[in-house]
């Protein structure tokens, strides 16, 4: 969903409802970050950014389209939109309203296992932000009204991204790996046909068992001070009650068992005048140690203008306009593949090349000259994307809500550094050999 909406006047703080104390902690492993976990089991991180006049705040919920089953199929993103639609203190204007005026950023999006809502402001307007997004958690009423409404702008969604190639030959891809009606096949947004047989009693369920103290982190990054955004959260967030339980937090850890991969060929014919292709295989889950190697193996072959695949496809042979190659991660599961878009007469040229080069790197390895380009790109790339106080909000937010450990930005430098040839070449070997996956999109 990309909400443009902004927040307004001074919310009225309740005092803080949960009893006991908050547990603080720094991490060691990531300098500038201090972390708090409430007593409902609520996570608190933050980090500090000297410098700058901006608070990003995120609320992340671990809660995604495979909490999902067919009968709910759409369900955490229909609850996304229906999330802005008002609450007991504040309708949908309100809350438009309230942030634009301070000139600040608001928006949501779901994704396989979380849902994140998130806002950006000037610092002094920080517990605006947090008591909109605490209010929009605990107390929003889905209306039957607003349900219907928003039945209509979820179809018209779905149908934008069905005009959109490259978004339905990744979806047929995850549908040929995993399954259509499995955790990760599934389409976040859902279908015309799920979107309209959900009811108002189903996404109000899903809200009330999701949506609980010990599923949320609250990160903020910026020029914020971390026991002020406690206490702003403790605020917020204790409405109703919302906070008065004890509950250890409950992390995205998946089920804790392989998602397994199936290999095939899947087509679908549009009125497109490209042919979108991904071709790909099983990769690594996202604890997996090797997944440094794996980014590095990644950009190298798929990561830029001077990238192996790009050179190969496009600049040597002018067989596609497009082409880019991906590693995705998940708590159980992991793809790595390869995607182009080119006219349909060059389809068999494509796929030979790419298949090629990835036999040749599975077989040999990167050079020296492509490790060093894409440990450069990754470090580059990392460092340039993290100098606003929106990205530090979500690598720290993100990283509370689905990793065991939060890892420092030298400590992730470090490790990118730490790759070596071998690494890359025992990845690519192991990856590559597995069964392939090709998704095909295109005129019939």
């Amino acid at each position: 969903m990309s909400h443009t909406q902004h927040l307004s006047t001074t919310p009225d703080h309740a005092a803080p409802t949960a009893a006991g104390a908050s547990r603080t902690e720094d991490l060691p492993g990531a300098p500038g970050v201090r972390r708090s976990v409430l007593p409902s089991g609520l996570r608190v991180v933050t980090e500090h950014m000297p410098g700058v006049r901006s608070a990003a705040v995120g609320v992340w919920v671990g809660a995604g389209s495979v909490d999902e089953d067919d009968t709910l199929h759409g369900c955490s993103h229909f609850l996304e939109h229906l999330l802005f639609k008002g609450t007991g203190s504040r309708s949908a204007l309100d809350i438009s309203i309230a942030l634009e005026t301070v000139g600040g950023e608001f928006n949501a999006f779901t994704a396989k296992e979380y849902t994140c809502f998130h806002a950006r402001v000037l610092d002094e307007d920080l517990p605006l932000a947090v008591d909109v997004l605490g209010d929009m958690m605990t107390d929003s009423l889905l209306e039957a009204a607003d349900v219907e409404a928003e039945r209509e702008v979820i179809l018209d969604e779905i149908a934008m991204h069905d005009d959109d190639p490259d978004d339905v030959v990744h979806q047929l891809f995850a549908e040929q790996a995993y399954g259509a009606s499995s955790d990760l096949g599934r389409s976040i947004a859902g279908t015309e046909a799920s979107i309209r047989a959900l009811t108002r009693e189903q996404v109000h369920g899903f809200y009330r068992r999701h949506y609980r103290p010990a599923t949320m982190v609250v990160s903020a990054a910026g020029n914020v001070d971390h026991d002020e955004v406690v206490r702003l959260v403790e605020a917020a967030f204790g409405r109703g009650g919302f906070l008065d339980v004890v509950e250890e937090p409950v992390p995205v850890t998946g089920r804790g068992v392989a998602v397994p991969v199936t290999p095939g060929r899947s087509s679908e014919t549009r009125p497109f005048e490209q042919v979108n292709v991904v071709l790909g295989m099983e990769g690594l889950r996202r604890d997996d140690p090797r997944r440094f190697a794996l980014g590095v193996l990644n950009t190298a072959l798929g990561g830029g203008t001077s990238s192996r695949l790009f050179q190969e496809v496009r600049e040597v042979r002018g067989l596609a306009y497009s082409v880019y190659s991906f590693a995705g991660h998940h708590a159980d599961s992991g793809l790595v593949g390869v995607g182009v878009g080119c006219l349909p007469g060059k389809l068999d040229a494509v796929l030979e090349v790419v298949r090629g080069e990835l036999a040749k790197v599975a077989a040999e390895g990167i050079t020296e000259e492509e490790l060093g380009r894409g440990q450069g790109q990754l470090r580059g790339g990392l460092v340039l994307g993290l100098e606003d106080s929106g990205s530090r909000m979500a690598r720290i937010g993100k990283a509370e809500l689905v990793h065991t450990e939060l890892l420092g930005i030298e400590e992730v430098l470090r490790r990118i550094d730490a790759v070596t040839l071998e690494q890359v070449r025992d990845v690519a070997a192991v990856v590559f050999a597995r069964p392939e996956v090709l998704a095909v999109v295109g005129p019939a």
